[in-house]
């Protein structure tokens, strides 16, 4: 039965993904990152599917807006009707990033499972490109997108809304850091 308690325990999932020293220094070597590729005049490339894309959108436009980082998402249904249809849904990922990527450019990856074939895909065919390779996942630790990035951030949950909620919550941690402040105006 769900009463108020109900909502402390839930809100406990969530809190302990927020501990740890090792999240703290991977969230800043993302952010020096970012920060770097930006600086040599490269970009972000973002992505996922179903709610991660939704993520994916999000931080395109806040870290572009906000925090000055050229990023860019492929959440334009032209580009993933036409790649899907062409290429199939396995590789539409892949061939955008063979379409948009550089060398130099960072991509960061978002799947809850790690297991999204077309995630894996986009992640090989960075690394050919050589575009280093940031993950984003949960379920399980050795899960295939996490093994085939270079920067991993992992959560140790099966419940896709505190997985992606909580990768949201890192990314726009690293908005803010690179911003220098948590809180400051919308224009």
């Amino acid at each position: 039965m769900v009463n108020e308690t109900w909502f402390d325990d839930y809100f406990k999932l969530y809190r302990a993904s927020f501990a740890g020293d090792y999240l703290n220094k991977k969230l800043l070597d993302l952010k020096n990152r970012l920060v770097e590729v930006n600086k040599n005049k490269r970009k972000t490339i973002i992505a996922g599917n179903g709610g991660s894309a939704a993520i994916a959108s999000h931080c395109a436009v806040d870290f572009t807006k906000n925090a000055g980082i050229r990023m860019i998402d492929f959440n334009e249904a032209g580009l993933i009707t036409c790649l899907s249809n062409d290429y199939g849904y396995a590789d539409w990922v892949s061939k955008a990033i063979k379409m948009y990527g550089d060398e130099g450019d960072l991509v960061i990856l978002i799947s809850s499972s790690g297991r999204s074939e077309n995630m894996l895909n986009a992640a090989k065919t960075a690394k050919k490109i050589g575009i280093f390779v940031v993950t984003f996942t949960g379920f399980n630790v050795d899960n295939p997108l996490k093994n085939a990035g270079e920067l991993n951030f992992w959560i140790d949950s099966k419940a896709y809304n505190i997985i992606e909620t909580t990768h949201q919550i890192w990314l726009l941690a690293v908005c803010d850091a690179i911003i220098g402040k948590a809180e400051y105006p919308a224009s």
